[in-house]
């Protein structure tokens, strides 16, 4: 151990703590009661005693037909909800023949590309009773709508639908790079979903602002609180802007945080941020609602922190961020398989994963009071100084003009990459110890089981796209995508001639170019 331990954040640890670390606490105002303001100690009175966090495993890769039978996998195992990944073309708006799909076709995700792939990704899944998560940003809306129809053709209407899209376009400027149109006709995607949502749909969750990607690129805890709340406070803004009722929208707003190493700075980061989030939509935005104010989150455990050596030491890694995601009052929680640092998980990984979220909710007794850690000397102090850490960079954001003008001037990007720098010294000189890596290496050990990708699934993918181009009424595609590029160029939601052109099997990729051609395409300065 080192003389001076510091989180990972930086924040100094005492050897020990107590009374005076806390000399100012005042648990009336700082803790409350769960399910009240300001939230510290959970968004529900009962949290767990009520009901555990939703169990919801990631999963997508290559064709609809293969992760529907993933998805069934999961929810026979015990899954509580479904989480979707989509691949690199699904992402940035192509249809697996556009030339820039070539070898990314279902590699990271499964391969949208119409209402046909949808309706086989959803088949025989009960829509009205299933929560579904999707992870999609640039082209959420659509994926969004594309959902809603295949619901609507099994008989659930929008308002019974439930789940989340990430939708959360800021953060891929700044950590993913998953962006299509420039910052400021993504936010107006954005805020046409959450007027289309409170319309339509409004049992669904119209963002997850996402400060895990955030982490995953090389910030500190600080640093995911402090810049995920900021995109918070652009997409508030740019809703009340729009002429949206605070009320109607707030609710539905959802988080997504990552789960790393370090227990206790974890748990304080989740706390914190319920905590400083109730405070700015209560005093900044003048929030009355309650449900306005709560934070709920989603958490996955850290990708970044899985190892390729050793890799069945990331067990352990995937146990410990989850036992802190579930003392952080996470609302549901995705565990990363332990081969994940080598490929897509296995089925094995995928089981093993999801058994961990199980022996911890129900074997480990965690679930059994809420919020144990409160009145920690070290977790409250800890708390209090991500708080004010997270604050100080909220300050130094809304200075810079808020967040959409911090990201375009490259101050967000550039604290990342210096934070992420700091922490690849610190491993390399080994300040910083990551076992099997830079302490306790081994020599070669057996090859893992890993994750296969047919070759021929893009080929497969394409004939897909063309059979539906040649069997549509192509006529009826283009009437429809003509209403949607008149709506995007003036001010009218465009979810609602989206939804038309998608019905009539326009693809994924027509719709984007559609919104191309009218926003045009970000280019990082």
């Amino acid at each position: 151990m080192t003389s001076d331990p510091r989180t990972d954040s930086g924040i100094e640890i005492h050897t020990v703590y107590g009374p005076g670390d806390l000399a100012e606490f005042s648990p009336a105002d700082s803790l409350g009661e769960p399910g009240a303001y300001p939230f510290t100690r959970g968004v529900h009175p009962t949290m767990y005693r009520g009901r555990l966090w939703t169990m919801r495993q990631y999963a997508g890769f290559g064709t609809a037909e293969a992760t529907n039978q993933r998805f069934k996998f999961l929810l026979g195992a015990g899954q509580t909800g479904l989480s979707c990944a989509f691949d690199l073309p699904t992402q940035m708006g192509y249809d697996a023949d556009h030339p820039r799909a070539e070898g990314e076709v279902g590699k990271v995700g499964v391969a949208i590309c119409s209402i046909d792939d949808m309706r086989l990704l959803l088949a025989g899944l009960p829509l009205g009773e299933v929560t579904t998560s999707m992870t999609i940003n640039a082209t959420a809306s659509t994926l969004l709508l594309l959902y809603q129809l295949v619901g609507e053709e099994q008989g659930v209407a929008g308002h019974q639908l439930r789940g989340t899209i990430q939708n959360d376009i800021l953060k891929e400027y700044v950590a993913r790079g998953t962006y299509i149109y420039p910052p400021r006709p993504s936010m107006r995607l954005i805020v046409d979903t959450f007027a289309y949502c409170a319309a339509e749909m409004p049992n669904f969750n119209t963002i997850s602002i996402s400060g895990y990607h955030i982490r995953e690129a090389g910030s500190t805890a600080v640093q995911e609180v402090a810049f995920t709340l900021a995109n918070g406070v652009a997409y508030v803004e740019a809703a009340l802007a729009a002429g949206l009722s605070l009320e109607e929208f707030a609710p539905r707003l959802s988080f997504f945080f990552n789960a790393h190493n370090n227990l206790f700075e974890e748990v304080a980061k989740y706390r914190a941020a319920r905590r400083l989030w109730a405070s700015i939509m209560r005093d900044r935005f003048g929030a009355r609602d309650a449900k306005s104010m709560m934070l709920r989150f989603h958490t996955q455990t850290g990708g970044s922190t899985l190892t390729a050596q050793q890799p069945e030491n990331n067990i352990v890694r995937v146990t410990i961020q989850a036992l802190a995601a579930a003392l952080g009052g996470t609302q549901s929680l995705h565990t990363n398989g332990f081969d994940e640092a080598l490929g897509l998980p296995t089925e094995r990984a995928a089981r093993l994963a999801l058994r961990t979220q199980q022996v911890v909710g129900f074997e480990s007794g965690v679930a059994d009071t809420v919020d144990p850690l409160a009145g920690s000397y070290y977790v409250e102090t800890l708390t209090n100084e991500i708080e004010r850490q997270a604050r100080d960079y909220l300050e130094a954001i809304d200075e810079r003009g808020g967040a959409v003008a911090a990201i375009e001037a490259g101050y967000v990007q550039n604290e990342i990459e210096t934070a992420a720098y700091e922490y690849a010294r610190a491993i390399e000189s080994g300040a910083k110890i990551v076992v099997g890596v830079n302490r306790f290496a081994e020599g070669d050990s057996a090859r893992a089981e890993v994750f296969p990708i047919d070759p021929a699934l893009q080929a497969q993918q394409v004939r897909r796209v063309v059979e539906l181009r040649e069997g549509r009424d192509n006529d009826a595609v283009r009437s429809a995508l003509a209403d949607l590029d008149t709506a995007a160029r003036g001010s009218a939601n465009v979810l609602y001639p989206m939804k038309v052109a998608l019905s009539r099997r326009a693809t994924l990729g027509e719709v984007s170019d559609v919104l191309r051609g009218v926003f045009g395409e970000y280019q990082p300065a």
